[in-house]
């Protein structure tokens, strides 16, 4: 099949770093090179892969200091995308939804996977336009903000096996691993840490809208308690599969309906138990007693740290393998791909017989 992968131009494929989006579109782009698919990727050109790159920009506009309206770069992107649509048999979007009113005269079938959180008050009448635009969720909780969308599949996120290292000790510390944002809740892992008595590193990323949350918010909270916490930045390859491996557990503690949440399984892949709170695609991802807890409050997070030794850390890993694997995620996506195309030759048999029929009458 010969398959095009669109992606953001924010970061690079894969990221050096922080990018939940473009770390998934590498894992499903070489999953399906490795399963003997023709895979053309829209990308940054300091992006690296397996696939045909195709870049209509140098390097990733988050990282470009020259780049202020990247709503620019993606419609061009976007531009080079349609002019080869008739190359593809099917176009995969990763990106935000720009291209819905082009998706209609492709020429080719298209999808679209949304990997951000979906308001009904944006996305309600966004999707009420184009009822046509095939769509997929990266989880069920993720649907809720637009429940009459045309959803064909949710599809888990997968990684690559080899991706995360695997460690059946651990080590003696509490991790949080994301992006600085009121809403991933930094303020209330310190305090879980705090009270469970254990240290906590910290890795995450400073977006420049989220600059003076952490330095007037979660700076603060940090400095005064060094003692115990330790605030890494943004980290990337090697340093972030120790970080994985090493940890005791890791702290999910969101106050937002997460559609997903990509640290649990790399977390899960290193043999690391999460403590999560029950919010978004928390219950669908963490098996409670299995490879983590789900948790209601701090008092209950607290709990859950001091049992996190009764987790298996193989069954952590042995259940990343049955369930969120790369394989597996690109083999759901073929599904819907074969879903497509099926659908499409059904209604070109079916609009060709009536022109006949018109023909004939």
């Amino acid at each position: 099949m010969k398959i095009a992968q669109v992606a953001p131009l924010y970061e690079s494929v894969p990221p050096i770093a922080y990018g939940a989006t473009e770390r998934i579109i590498s894992y499903l782009t070489e999953a399906l090179v490795a399963l003997g698919h023709d895979v053309t990727l829209f990308a940054t050109a300091d992006s690296n892969t397996r696939a045909r790159l195709h870049s209509s920009s140098p390097t990733a506009l988050w990282r470009d200091e020259r780049v202020w309206d990247t709503t620019s770069h993606h419609l061009r992107q976007l531009d080079a995308v349609i002019e080869r649509s008739s190359q593809f048999d099917v176009i995969h979007f990763h990106t935000e939804p720009i291209h819905l009113p082009m998706q209609r005269f492709l020429a080719c079938a298209s999808l679209t996977t949304m990997h951000g959180r979906l308001l009904p008050a944006d996305h309600g009448p966004l999707f009420e336009t184009f009822p046509d635009a095939p769509l997929v969720s990266i989880s069920d909780s993720q649907r809720h903000g637009a429940p009459h969308a045309n959803w064909r599949a949710t599809v888990h996120h997968g990684l690559a096996p080899g991706e995360m290292r695997f460690s059946r000790e651990g080590g003696d510390y509490l991790l949080f691993v994301g992006r600085v944002m009121p809403e991933k809740r930094i303020d209330r892992a310190i305090d879980i840490a705090r009270r469970a008595g254990l240290p906590l590193k910290i890795a995450a990323a400073v977006h420049p809208g989220e600059r003076a949350y952490f330095k007037e918010t979660i700076w603060p909270l940090i400095a005064e308690s060094e003692s115990f916490v330790e605030y890494l930045g943004e980290v990337g390859g090697e340093t972030r599969r120790a970080l994985f491996a090493n940890a005791r557990a890791l702290l999910f503690p969101i106050d937002w309906e997460e559609p997903f949440g990509l640290v649990m399984i790399e977390a899960m892949a290193s043999g690391t138990p999460v403590v999560a709170f029950r919010r978004g695609a928390v219950p669908e991802v963490i098996e409670d007693g299995v490879n983590g807890f789900i948790v209601d409050d701090v008092e209950h997070a607290v709990r859950a740290v001091r049992e996190i030794g009764e987790i298996d850390r193989a069954r952590c890993r042995k259940t990343f393998e049955q369930r969120f694997s790369a394989e597996r995620m690109a083999r759901d996506y073929l599904a819907v791909y074969h879903d497509l195309l099926e659908n499409r030759a059904s209604a070109t048999a079916f609009t060709a017989a009536a022109d006949t029929d018109a023909l004939e009458a």
